[in-house]
């Protein structure tokens, strides 16, 4: 089993909300860290830019991420979304067994 650590960028809060919660809700990751307030800079059309965002970093398995990302664009804002994947190189293993429970569907315990 592998697993992924996502990058995802949002307009604002509100849209970093509704992304994580579609994502939670078809499993599609076991956690999403909202991060508000990333000072981005980049460029876009030619031009240097920068923008107030927020941060999502959503903890999930390789094999979802194409759905991962298709949900994402569905309700992202910008024209081409930041979706970036970093791969678990180890972790806890009761914490990696939660996100593959999770993920799976299986998981009906109180994570507290």
């Amino acid at each position: 089993m592998q697993y992924i650590v996502v990058f995802i960028t949002t307009a604002n809060k509100k849209e970093a909300e509704k992304i994580s919660s579609v994502l939670l809700d078809r499993r599609l990751a076991a956690c999403v860290n909202i991060i508000g307030g990333v000072d981005s800079r980049f460029w876009w059309k030619g031009k240097k830019e920068k923008a107030m965002e927020c941060l999502l970093i959503a903890k999930t398995r390789k094999t979802l991420f194409k759905k991962l990302t298709r949900v994402v664009k569905q309700g992202h804002s910008y024209d081409v979304p930041e979706v970036i994947a970093m791969p678990v190189l180890a972790g806890h293993r009761p914490y990696l067994d939660w996100i593959k429970k999770v993920t799976a569907g299986k998981w009906q315990g109180d994570s507290k």
